[in-house]
């Protein structure tokens, strides 16, 4: 997967990858070709880096919200990822993800110092579970791409509860991945809001223009 060593951290194991992405322009194949078919937690990790940060990339929520949806259909079913040739190929700013990844890594490193294996195996073990957390992953995902992304924290908070999830899958922590499924609730909440409050300010409008 990269040059690290078995026992490199994952914040150290993402790092790599990070520095080793392309200087001009990136496409998902290179990152998926960097992590193989073993990856794709570790993979989803890192898609998630990019919006932990107040910085808006265009485009972006839409191809890596894409591939982190089609990496949780991929484990629910038990299949091989497939990704579209669209998503696969569309050119992204390497030199604008490169510095919000490396930055996003902050994250990694708080998660690595708190997280643990084998916490709360209710909620990390067992074949209904996984279907449970597989399904939660998926919402996480599809949230990730809701349009809001020009509203602050819309991409954070599901991106928040994917590094969870993800985090909390390749450790078998289920306490990350019970803040998984509070990162999730906690953006429904947040949307619920956001949709109800401009409904309220359009049917305002309304009544004001009749």
């Amino acid at each position: 997967m990269t040059d690290s060593t078995p026992h490199d951290s994952l914040g150290n194991q993402l790092e790599a990858i990070i520095q080793n992405l392309p200087e001009d322009k990136l496409k998902l194949s290179e990152i998926m070709d960097r992590f193989g078919t073993q990856g794709l937690l570790l993979m989803s990790a890192l898609l998630t880096l990019v919006f932990l940060i107040p910085v808006s990339i265009p485009g972006v929520s839409t191809v890596f919200g894409a591939a982190i949806l089609l990496v949780g259909i991929s484990r629910l079913f038990n299949r091989p990822l497939w990704l579209p040739e669209k998503v696969r190929e569309r050119p992204l700013p390497a030199d604008k993800l490169r510095p919000a990844l490396l930055r996003g890594l902050a994250w990694i490193r708080r998660l690595e110092k708190v997280s643990r294996s084998h916490r709360l195996p209710s909620l990390a073990d067992g074949r209904l579970v996984d279907i449970l957390n597989n399904l939660a992953f998926i919402l996480g995902a599809v949230l990730l791409m809701a349009p809001f992304g020009f509203i602050p924290f819309s991409n954070t908070l599901p991106a928040l509860a994917l590094l969870f999830y993800a985090i909390g899958l390749l450790q078998r922590d289920g306490v990350a991945i019970l803040l998984g499924h509070l990162a999730n609730i906690a953006t429904l909440f947040y949307f619920a809001i956001l949709i109800g409050g401009s409904g309220l300010a359009l049917k305002e409008l309304m009544e004001r223009l009749g």
